[in-house]
């Protein structure tokens, strides 16, 4: 009779955020706008990144790779979430969930060993500035780039196939608004006191390995940084890694903060808050650290729109010229002139192949 009565899910039923139309709306109209930013923010660091010619170095791409990660991070759960806000039956498949809960898992890890990674690029450039492009050569930059995807894979795959080998074959309405995996594991039809011990043990390999590396990176850098004589050599190191240290604090923070949290009913509204800041506001708030506290990303903006804005009058200025000149023609040395300046100027302005990416 009890193997009658359970049926095997299909399908789980998110509670979401709130029930309150009022809440909702609001919800809908600022998590859009925070998605929107998200997208636009880092698809736009990416873009500026790669067009211009100064911030082809190590550190800025890193940078790129973490605007990239916070794109698919937000993306993983921002438009699934928006469509549920006022969905009645806020539904996702059993193959869903697991595809969800990996990516968001992927992509979670693979911005903590990102942040690693540029924590040792920047112990590298100010600690040992001579051996810089020596040691952070292509082949390392690549290695420490795939390596936070490795570990991201190896992490994100261990728990999801842990979790979905369980029995789920009661209740299917998960209390939260993506497939977040301590509800999920109370929904399991089995004893799941090991499995919860394993994640223990992964997330916090997780955390101490990525958090060790780049607190010890750090500890360097500021022994290094104290050793600098002049006021003005210090800061001027400090500056290179202030917005690095407010991403990792930002990040770091949040993730420990629902790691100690007590997972009683009462606290899922907190867990809630908590989660929905750390995947859909801190990936929009990434790109705004990056491009308010870089004097490089901002000069490089600036170059940039200056740039646009002189091209726009420099085709005004050809396009009158040749039309005032259909009547009376130009002479050829001048029409030359015009044509080689042109051509020269927008040659220039096509992006560049990094030089450290072709040593």
């Amino acid at each position: 009779m009890e193997d009658k009565n359970q049926t095997e899910v299909t399908e789980f039923l998110f509670l979401g955020l709130t029930d309150h139309l009022h809440h909702q709306i609001i919800l809908f109209v600022m998590l859009l706008f925070v998605y929107v930013v998200t997208l636009g923010g880092n698809t736009g660091m990416i873009i500026l990144i790669w067009t211009d010619a100064r911030l082809h170095t190590p550190m800025y791409f890193f940078l790129s790779h973490l605007s990239f990660v916070d794109i698919c991070s937000s993306s993983s759960i921002a438009p699934k979430m928006l469509c549920d806000i006022f969905a009645e039956k806020k539904g996702i498949s059993f193959m869903g969930c697991a595809t969800q809960m990996w990516f968001s898992g992927f992509f979670v890890v693979s911005e903590c060993f990102l942040l690693a990674s540029m924590a040792y690029d920047r112990y590298v450039a100010i600690c040992k500035p001579l051996l810089y492009t020596l040691i952070m050569s292509q082949r390392v930059c690549v290695h420490l780039v795939m390596g936070p995807y490795a570990m991201a894979f190896i992490g994100s795959m261990t728990y999801m196939t842990l979790t979905f080998l369980l029995p789920f074959c009661g209740p299917n309405i998960i209390n939260h608004f993506f497939c977040y995996i301590s509800p999920l594991l109370s929904l399991a039809c089995a004893d799941t006191s090991m499995i919860q011990l394993v994640f223990l043990y992964l997330a916090g390999f997780i955390g101490i390995l990525s958090g060790l590396i780049i607190m010890v990176s750090y500890v360097c850098i500021l022994v290094a940084i104290m050793k600098i004589q002049t006021a003005d050599g210090r800061q001027k190191a400090f500056s290179t890694c202030s917005s690095h240290l407010e991403v990792f604090s930002i990040l770091y923070g949040t993730l420990f903060f629902i790691c100690v949290w007590p997972g009683s009913t009462s606290s899922l509204g907190i867990n809630k808050v908590i989660s929905l800041f750390y995947t859909v506001v801190i990936p929009m708030l990434n790109p705004l650290i990056y491009s308010l506290r870089n004097k490089e990303v901002k000069n490089a903006f600036r170059r940039n729109f200056e740039r646009k804005n002189s091209l726009m009058v420099l085709s005004d200025m050809v396009f009158r010229v040749r039309g005032a000149a259909i009547n009376r023609p130009l002479p050829r040395w001048l029409q030359g002139q015009i044509g080689d300046f042109q051509d020269s100027y927008l040659k220039n302005w096509e992006p560049e192949v990094p030089s450290w990416l072709l040593q």
